[in-house]
């Protein structure tokens, strides 16, 4: 029997390098039509980890091979870039180890749903598919590795974590990615417009340091920056002191938009409702607030894992993280605020379950502070681990880049990671007042600590 491996982005595909490269057999199931799908999504965005720190080892070795050279280890990809040459080679590299159109709609014992207990460990897991031309199939499997990340779950605008009254009816003003403003028709959406830009991580970065430069050169343009807590010394990263040049650029950028007038920032701001006023939104606050009307909202408040298909399973889960019980405490971010995530493997990806693992950026949950590199730790442990080599898969093989600076916010790579929620938010020694608003030129907290 396989080892199930459920999604074809980059935490997958390394889980099957990994698996391969152990004498195991994977089977990768990605519901969407090519390697890297969500990765796809958001091709125009530019990771701040360079090609160095994006391709697992264990991948590198199957593509070498093929004559594959990895890109300028120095130069950052985008993610098409990251899919086109990297995802893509290794999936065919793979073949048919990976199946596409193949989406996993639950998993389980066989013959055994959660609460039968008799010869449980025993039994291989069941693994239901549809596939894309509506047939269904079931396979065994000996082992599963969820790494289908969270980016089909956004966050809504609400502050208590639901949709905002009136969210859904204004859907069509709504986006909850990071704009392609070098799409013609994404271009006019936001062109000379007022945006509202909701979020406090990294693509709310860049989506205002994109709708900065829109706006120097197209009159009219202009974003409201709406932050859940307040702003203080860590807000916008750390700046030359990140480990990642880019990511503290990334930030810099951002405050660079609000500090020339091309956005306004408003704090300690919790969205209840979203009002149509003619043809455009207002937003209002629970503390009564209303803002002055926009003509787009982007909402980039983070993502949720979908845990319906492994209802059957039992998983031992963060009740407030939704991710592995044992890896909760080091990456909660009303606590863990110093930008560092100790480096981790099978021993804090384990559940009650015996050999079912959540990987990648879903194994974090909500929490904001995933890396590729990560994900990359994570498999290798997990593979060495079914391959009986406990003493590799205890052994740490990765030193995680620090952040700069003492806040739970900013340490992201792919954006369904770095559209994060508010990380830190009213925790960490970095905290500002949650009323605080700032505009144009006006002075940020001083925060620190």
């Amino acid at each position: 029997m396989p080892v199930v491996v459920i999604g074809a982005g980059p935490v997958g595909l390394a889980a099957a390098a990994h698996l391969v490269e152990r004498g195991i057999e994977p089977l990768v199931l990605e519901a969407g039509p090519s390697a890297g799908t969500a990765v796809r999504e958001w091709a125009h965005v530019r990771l701040f980890s360079p090609w160095a720190e994006v391709t697992a080892p264990a991948a590198e070795k199957l593509l070498a091979p093929t004559g594959w050279v990895r890109p300028d280890g120095s130069a950052y990809p985008t993610g098409g870039d990251w899919a086109e040459h990297y995802l893509k080679p290794l999936a065919d590299v793979l073949g048919d180890k990976v199946r596409f159109g193949a989406r996993v709609t639950g998993v389980s014992r066989l013959g055994r749903d959660r609460v039968v207990d008799a010869d449980r460990e025993q039994q291989p897991f069941t693994v239901h598919i549809l596939h894309a031309d509506g047939t269904e199939e079931r396979i065994t499997a000996r082992a599963v590795i969820d790494a289908s990340g969270t980016w089909s779950d956004p966050g809504p605008i609400g502050g208590d974590g639901l949709p905002a009254l009136g969210e859904r009816t204004a859907a069509e003003r709504i986006s909850y990615h990071v704009p392609d403003l070098k799409d013609p028709a994404v271009h006019a959406r936001y062109a000379g417009k007022r945006t509202a830009v909701i979020g406090s991580g990294a693509s709310a970065f860049t989506a205002l340091s994109y709708l900065a430069d829109l706006a120097k050169d197209t009159p009219g343009t202009h974003a409201t920056w709406i932050l859940r807590r307040g702003i203080g010394g860590s807000t916008f990263g750390g700046g030359e002191a990140d480990e990642l040049p880019a990511r503290g650029a990334l930030g810099l950028r951002a405050k660079a938009a609000v500090d020339e007038g091309y956005a306004d920032a408003v704090t300690g701001f919790r969205t209840t409702t979203v009002e149509k006023s003619d043809e455009q939104l207002v937003l209002v606050a629970e503390d009564g607030r209303r803002l002055d009307p926009v003509d787009e909202v982007i909402v980039l408040t983070g993502f949720r894992p979908d845990l319906s298909f492994l209802s059957e399973l039992r998983l031992g889960l963060d009740e407030r993280l939704q991710a592995p019980t044992a890896l909760a405490p080091l990456i909660d971010p009303n606590v863990h605020s110093c930008g560092t995530v100790y480096p981790h493997g099978v021993k804090e990806l384990s559940h009650p379950e015996k050999d079912v693992y959540l990987v990648g950026m879903k194994s974090y949950g909500r929490a904001p502070t995933f890396l590729a590199m990560t994900g990359y730790e994570q498999v290798r442990s997990i593979a060495a681990a079914l391959a009986g080599d406990q003493e590799a898969a205890e052994r740490v093989e990765l030193t995680l880049p620090e952040t700069g600076v003492c806040g739970g916010a900013g340490l992201f790579d792919e954006p369904d990671a770095a559209q994060n929620g508010e990380g830190g938010e009213g925790g960490g020694c970095c905290a500002a007042p949650a009323t605080l608003q700032i505009g144009v030129g006006a002075p940020a907290s001083s925060g620190g600590c």
